[in-house]
């Protein structure tokens, strides 16, 4: 992982503490785990991390040989990953997509551009960081992000059969018994539904030893596992999962249930002066350029879930966006799998080198 040159702690205006934290490289070093001296001035502009749901922003540094903030250091970013309301470094809230848009993201930009003087931000984002970061832009609330790295979705939420039938159904009935499904349940359940939750999963999912792994895997698809391929992970990485997954909001799955059955995102009318209804039934207020990835085997979202969100792109500016499926992989070993510094990480330098 790239050395932490210091962390950032802000409010936003719904009265969340969130945060950022910028990453560094020594000058001269290669990117691997170990970089623990001062950095360099950054020769090139900001690149924002932004990560999924019931995780964290460590997610992007998983305990592998070379991670993405390193690699994007080593490069000459100035790098810097956002916790916002969906991290389990912020207190349990019961978020949605229409609150993180509105709040967490225009924040985070403001404070980046104020400690760097960046007229522009680029942005790697991923799964609902992804969804909730589109939200935004599409919505013109990001006018400083001239290039957007998405991964696994963004506009468009197709997602395999049994999946979307688990979250017509179980979603409401669920909703009305617990406030979070949380991974953690799998080591240490407390309570008659996450008791129960719990015999499920291990009763249904025997495709690893992992039971963080396999609650994952419940809790956000139908796969065996869900969000990534087992061999695309260290031994090292997959026991690491243990401490990386944790709380997840009913209210997140309720609105991912309505996107679902509608087939791209849709907001929950809470901001109508902020966010349209619908994210796909006018044009994307925003000049930035998109470069979608889709992992071959991701069964959490499916990989033409991209393609459907590039083609809509396409519409209002031909030519201008890219994607990518990514062969062998699936939804979140794009950033922790073993080999990524080799398959993933240099197209997405690429891409922004490109911009």
């Amino acid at each position: 992982m790239a050395a932490v040159m210091h962390r950032i702690r802000f409010a936003t205006k719904d009265g969340l503490e969130l945060s950022l934290t910028r990453f560094a490289v020594a000058r001269g070093s290669t990117p691997s785990t170990s970089m623990l001296a001062p950095a360099p001035t950054p020769r090139l502009g900001p690149v924002l991390l932004v990560h999924g749901a019931g995780v964290r922003s460590n997610i992007f540094s998983p305990p592998n040989e070379t991670t993405l903030p390193a690699m994007l250091a080593a490069a000459g970013y100035d790098v810097w990953a956002l916790d916002w309301r969906g991290s389990i470094e912020v207190r349990p809230n019961e978020w949605t997509l229409d609150d993180a848009a509105v709040h967490d993201y225009p924040a985070a930009i403001r404070i980046i551009r104020e400690q760097t003087g960046a007229v522009t931000i680029k942005a790697v984002v991923h799964c609902q960081g992804s969804t909730s970061f589109m939200m935004s832009i599409v919505a013109g609330l990001l006018p400083e992000v001239d290039t957007v790295i998405a991964n696994a979705v963004a506009l468009h939420t197709i997602v395999p059969p049994l999946a979307q039938l688990k979250s017509a159904v179980a979603t409401p009935t669920i909703g009305r018994m617990i406030t979070y499904v949380n991974p953690q349940w799998g080591l240490h359940a407390t309570g008659l539904w996450p008791r129960l939750i719990d015999f499920y999963v291990r009763a249904l999912h025997h495709e690893c030893r992992n039971p963080v792994c396999k609650h994952a895997s419940f809790t956000y698809g139908s796969g065996m596992p869900t969000l990534w391929r087992h061999e695309n992970l260290s031994d090292t990485t997959h026991e690491w999962i243990k401490s990386e997954f944790g709380h997840v909001p009913m209210s997140f799955f309720r609105q991912m249930s309505r996107c679902i059955t509608q087939g791209n995102l849709v907001s929950t009318g809470r901001y109508d002066e902020a966010l349209p209804r619908d994210f796909c039934a006018q044009a994307p207020r925003t000049d930035a350029r998109f470069v979608f990835l889709g992992g071959q085997y991701n069964d959490c979202f499916r990989s033409r879930s991209m393609a459907a969100t590039l083609d809509f792109f396409d519409r209002w500016a031909p030519g201008r966006h890219g994607y990518q499926e990514l062969a062998g992989y699936g939804h979140l070993d794009v950033f922790i799998g073993r080999d990524a510094h080799r398959d993933v990480f240099p197209m997405i330098l690429d891409e922004l080198e490109r911009a």
